[in-house]
């Protein structure tokens, strides 16, 4: 799959962060024309400028997804990967505003430029394990989460067939990058790596290798969702 992204125009909107730095850095590797999203962290997202076009947007702003997408008129693929942890359920609305209503306006938005180009892409959005099972006090990440994953779903049914756009789900579970990084230095996951449910934490190149098989351009898949968690929902 090594050169079959070669000159592509790909977006990853919040991809300045943890898993998304390490996806922009494999996917310019193989030669793609990477442009990078980031709300409020310049100094970081300036970190990927060396593999990709860097852009300030807010996903809640109209104008600003439409900047974004205009970054990469050619456009053939789009990972959202922006999002916050809303550990605290009085974030709820802010949550859904985050996790949900900016990820799939965007995502909505790309498809129909898609469309419109008669371009036969894809479209990755990033969810959570916490969406198949059941953990307490999450309702304010989860929930908007969740949504997420159903919206998508009625997307990629919207965009089957004739379009040939592919629309999909990645559901990491506990990653030792981004925003799951507090959790685990917290001890809130240790039972499960002690206990030997999983063999360990995962890494932001799990996810990197997981939207890098949603994007290679011959892929069969749409409308699903992948768990990348090493077993620990099960």
């Amino acid at each position: 799959m090594s050169e079959s992204l070669r000159g592509l125009d790909i977006i990853l909107a919040g991809g300045t962060g943890g898993l998304g730095s390490e996806t922009a850095r494999l996917l310019a590797r193989e030669g793609a024309r990477v442009v990078a999203s980031y709300r409020s962290d310049a100094v970081r997202a300036a970190e990927l400028s060396d593999v990709a076009t860097v852009i300030q947007a807010d996903l809640l702003n109209g104008a600003d997804r439409a900047r974004l997408l205009d970054a990469a008129p050619s456009m053939y693929g789009l990972v959202v990967f922006s999002g916050m942890p809303a550990r605290s359920e009085k974030l709820l609305e802010v949550s859904m505003e985050a996790n949900f209503l900016g990820p799939i306006r965007l995502a909505r938005e790309a498809a129909a430029r898609m469309k419109q180009a008669g371009t036969q892409g894809s479209i990755v959005l990033i969810s959570t394990m916490q969406t198949s099972a059941i953990f307490a006090n999450s309702t304010a990440y989860s929930a908007p989460k969740a949504a997420l994953v159903h919206a998508v779903r009625i997307l990629a049914k919207e965009c089957r067939g004739t379009a040939d756009i592919r629309v999909n789900v990645i559901s990491p579970g506990v990653n030792n990058a981004g925003m799951a990084k507090a959790s685990i230095a917290s001890g809130k996951y240790a039972q499960y790596l002690e206990s030997g449910a999983i063999p360990r934490y995962g890494r932001a190149a799990d996810i990197a290798r997981a939207v890098r098989f949603f994007l290679e351009p011959d892929n069969y898949v749409t409308g699903q969702v992948l768990t990348v968690d090493g077993g620990l929902t099960l």
